[in-house]
């Protein structure tokens, strides 16, 4: 039904016939002429018809927005002051020849074809009107541009296209599972996967030595502007092969597809941080690397102070009492101050003391605050030289367990970054590495990325005695404050696994019913191996400068996990209970 895409109409084509099929953007009425918008998937084209071609003008006259008709015309040079320089296709126009009005369109619930604000409820419910507009649209077609890049890197580097299970077991992963009644096994489930990391691994023992898939996957968990309950994964692993390999190959695949698509080049190498150093200076595993701001800690600096709020802390085994200093910032309101210290309660944070400098030379009587009364001038000199706190700063101190103290001056990090215009125009990536194995909980040990990483320490009984000491071999990919993907190398051995699985309070009898799939492949061969698992939605969130992964999702739902267009999540019939043998 057509020879070319709108978009592809241009200067080279002149005094071709051509034949287009799209829905009508614009008509602009002048009497004897008529002008058309007509808009594919590909861009917009400008449509002539004059009133000489009395049949195709009178067909024309019946057109509306979002019709969609079909096209045959030559193309031409528009004539001279006529040029449209804001559109791809501006040269040109095309003389119609024949009309064919394909399908007509009621008024639409709102504009394609202009900028307004649509209320998010409205977009998702009439989600195939939402994708016709050129913002929208666009994101889907960059998303296709970075799959098609992807799949060719991998390809040409041996990598394999494997396909693994949506219908699978529960297994343990951080998360709740979305469970699937069997029929014809009454009182059994499946579950969707929240990652095929087994099936990974054990593509691996079968010698696929290099795999990977863009995958869904599912979690059923409360939504944010960078989760969904189904999203894409693209995960890839590879066997003999350690952790630089794996970074520096996720490196490599990056530079060159930021270089392809947007024309930005990453740094070479991406700078890496110890989970550590990420926790201690930006209150996050996940930093953002464009806001200048840095979290010093002054807990040393205030165990003999008179003031009981900073030393006991400091004094305490778990406390931390750290400051943040705002360059500029000796100018806030006292309803701004009040409002950065409500911000950092939800932490658990009791308080956000300040000082104001305004003048450093004059000691005290230079400082603005109201916990100088309590702190003498040596430990707040102390203070001003360990922040480099210069005239005009304001520098913000929150002392509480460290876990709260690195949540509060994290965030606040982030807000005091983006209200005062800190944030730099540039692409931050980084590693994070060197994490915990274990992270301690009221009910015991639990892992911090799932219960296949390998551990640094290869001494089972150390690994039993001391949890709460042993690194992990992982590794995550932070861009812009953005966790990307996150991947580790995996146990290779079932002694290790074992082992694992002691520390985290499963018994042998639970390990098996859980993992006996993988703890059979280990008596048969278990190659060295790892790798990472990539959020694809955030990616595309992060390169096309959206706000949220919905807007490159084509089908999104809600935060509460509901699909607008089509109610789902929906009630079904007695009838489907009965077979499923389930009662609601």
């Amino acid at each position: 039904m057509r020879t070319h895409y709108c978009g592809q109409i241009n200067s080279s084509l002149i005094g071709e016939e051509v034949k287009l099929c799209g829905w009508v953007h614009h008509v602009r009425d002048h009497g004897k002429m008529l002008f058309i918008n007509l808009r594919d998937r590909d861009g917009i084209v400008q449509i002539f018809v004059a009133e000489e071609n009395k049949e195709q003008f009178a067909l024309a006259k019946e057109l509306h927005n979002e019709y969609v008709i079909q096209v045959s015309g030559i193309v031409q040079k528009r004539p001279v002051g006529l040029i449209n320089p804001n559109m791809a296709t501006g040269e040109v126009e095309i003389i119609v020849s024949k009309l064919v009005i394909l399908n007509s369109s009621q008024p639409l619930p709102f504009n394609v074809n202009d900028l307004q604000e649509i209320s998010d409820d409205l977009r998702l419910k009439y989600r195939y009107l939402d994708l016709r507009r050129p913002e929208m649209s666009s994101k889907l077609l960059f998303r296709s541009r970075v799959t098609h890049f992807v799949r060719n890197y991998l390809d040409n580097l041996g990598f394999i296209d494997i396909e693994t299970p949506i219908l699978t077991k529960s297994t343990p992963e951080g998360a709740r599972d979305f469970l699937v009644p069997s029929r014809n096994y009454p009182g059994k489930f499946y579950a969707l996967p929240q990652s095929p990391q087994i099936f990974k691994q054990l593509l691996m023992v079968a010698g696929f030595d290099r795999y990977y898939q863009f995958v869904k996957c599912f979690r059923d968990e409360d939504s944010r502007a960078d989760r969904q309950p189904e999203f894409t994964q693209l995960d890839i692993e590879l066997a003999f092969t350690g952790e630089n390999t794996i970074m520096q190959m996720m490196e490599a695949m990056f530079r060159d597809l930021f270089v392809a698509l947007l024309n930005v080049k990453l740094p070479k190498p991406f700078p890496r941080l110890t989970y550590q150093e990420a926790m201690d200076k930006y209150g996050s595993d996940k930093p953002d690397l464009r806001i200048p701001l840095e979290i010093v800690n002054i807990t040393d600096i205030v165990k003999q102070a008179d003031f009981a709020v900073f030393a006991n802390v400091a004094n305490s085994q778990d406390g931390r009492v750290a400051a943040l200093r705002l360059p500029g910032g000796s100018n806030l309101t006292r309803k701004q101050l009040d409002g950065y210290a409500e911000a950092i309660k939800v932490f658990g944070a009791k308080g956000l003391a300040y000082i104001k400098v305004n003048d450093r030379a004059q000691g005290l009587s230079g400082l603005q605050s109201p916990i100088l009364k309590y702190l003498t001038l040596p430990i707040v000199t102390r203070v001003l030289e360990r922040t480099e706190a210069a005239d005009g700063d304001t520098i913000f101190i929150v002392a509480d367990k460290v876990k709260i103290v690195n949540e509060a001056l994290g965030s606040l990090r982030l807000q005091l970054g983006h209200d005062h215009n800190l944030v730099k125009n540039s692409w931050e990536p980084l590693w994070v590495v060197d994490f915990p194995m274990f992270e301690a909980t009221d009910k015991g040990w639990t892992f911090v990325h799932h219960p296949f990483t390998a551990p640094v320490e290869t001494d089972p009984q150390k690994i039993l005695a001391n949890p709460g000491a042993i690194f992990a071999r992982a590794y995550d990919m932070v861009l812009n404050g953005t966790e990307l993907g996150g991947g580790s190398i995996r146990i290779a051995s079932r002694a290790m696994q074992d082992t694992v699985f002691k520390v985290l309070g499963y018994d042998a009898e639970t390990a098996q019913e859980r993992f006996s799939h993988l703890l059979e492949s280990f008596k048969y061969g278990y190659p060295p191996e790892g790798g990472i698992a990539l959020g694809l939605d955030r990616i595309i969130m992060l390169m096309t400068n959206s706000k949220s992964i919905r807007d490159v999702i084509a089908f999104p739902k809600t935060l509460a996990g509901v699909c607008l267009l089509t109610d789902a999540p929906a009630e079904i019939s007695p009838m489907q209970l009965q077979e499923l043998g389930i009662k609601s």
